[in-house]
């Protein structure tokens, strides 16, 4: 079985894939620099995800903003992200980011989550219901707690 050439790992490298997740963060990195306004980034990089991850993309963004108005929208390794004090608190993979199956919500050590030991900072995502906005926009509430 043969795996394409850009979901193949180099001998000590990194996939084409996480290559340009690296240079988006450099880049990224400048634009903080810059003082580059995140809430434009975001919407572009949302607006160039095929579907159905840019509608998920959007309706997250709204989601996100709504739960936690205080949050800072940025990219993050190409990705949407929103930060608190400038430290991201959760971002949005979409599934063709690595050619993954789903698409994936993740929250950061500055997500105020702890509960006990162990507790879940990513959860995949294949359909937005009524049920997981809920459970995201409380995640969200009590991330930024």
């Amino acid at each position: 079985m043969t795996q394409s050439k850009s979901t193949t790992r180099k001998a000590k490298g990194f996939t084409d894939e996480e290559q340009a997740a690296m240079k988006e963060r450099a880049q990224e990195l400048k634009a903080d620099a810059k003082k580059t306004d995140g809430e434009s980034v975001v919407l572009a990089k949302i607006a160039e995800m095929p579907e159905p991850d840019r509608a998920m993309a959007q309706r997250l963004h709204a989601l996100i903003k709504a739960s936690a108005p205080d949050l800072s929208p940025k990219t993050w390794y190409g990705m949407p992200a929103y930060a608190k004090d400038g430290k991201v608190v959760c971002f949005f993979q979409s599934a063709q980011k690595f050619k993954t199956r789903y698409a994936t919500l993740g929250f950061s050590d500055a997500a105020n989550l702890d509960d006990g030991d162990l507790w879940p900072v990513t959860f995949a995502l294949k359909e937005l219901t009524a049920a997981e906005e809920a459970r995201i926009s409380a995640l969200v509430k009590k991330a930024v707690s």
